[in-house]
């Protein structure tokens, strides 16, 4: 398989929940998204241990089987950046429902749900479903490497042409 692009996935950093203090009393927390040799990085919200970015990163998805990796930094203006904890993510389960013939579901429809385990970052289960004809997965990811902290996660399927062979 060449470098084609499959599909972008838009990835909705929607919130982190309890993060880290890393400054006196919060945070200036940010996420860096990698997939392969992309990076994606979000806003920085300040002193906020509970930030709500609601904000849509776009991936270029060329092999599936990748997963995606983020990290969490409190941004600093005179050090260096601390990190504040990561988590990764697979994307195949979301694959395997693209791959499906779904076209006829009504909207919402979950069509499978991925159990946390510990071979995952899930923090709760998460469901894989239909929805404005499309395949959309909610994700709650513990963060590893930290005291404590989830980040709350949308991922939304957008097919490019060519994807219907995968």
């Amino acid at each position: 398989m060449g470098k084609d692009i499959l599909a972008l996935l838009k990835v909705r950093v929607l919130r982190g929940v309890n993060l880290a203090v890393r400054d006196f009393w919060s945070s200036d927390p940010y996420v860096i998204l990698k997939m392969g040799k992309q990076k994606l990085k979000t806003r920085v919200i300040k002193r906020n241990i509970n930030p709500e970015w609601n904000e849509v990163l776009t991936l270029s998805v060329e092999d599936p089987n990748l997963p995606v990796r983020l990290q969490v930094f409190d941004k600093d203006t005179f050090t260096r950046d601390d990190p504040m904890g990561d988590a990764e993510f697979d994307i195949r389960m979301l694959v395997e429902a693209v791959k499906m013939n779904l076209e006829s579901l009504p909207n919402g429809t979950i069509i499978t749900k991925v159990a946390p385990w510990r071979h995952n970052c899930l923090a709760d289960e998460s469901p894989v479903y239909w929805s404005d004809g499309t395949v959309c997965q909610d994700l709650v990811l513990r963060l590893r490497n930290v005291e404590r902290g989830e980040l709350e996660l949308q991922l939304r399927w957008v097919s490019v042409s060519g994807l219907r062979g995968l």
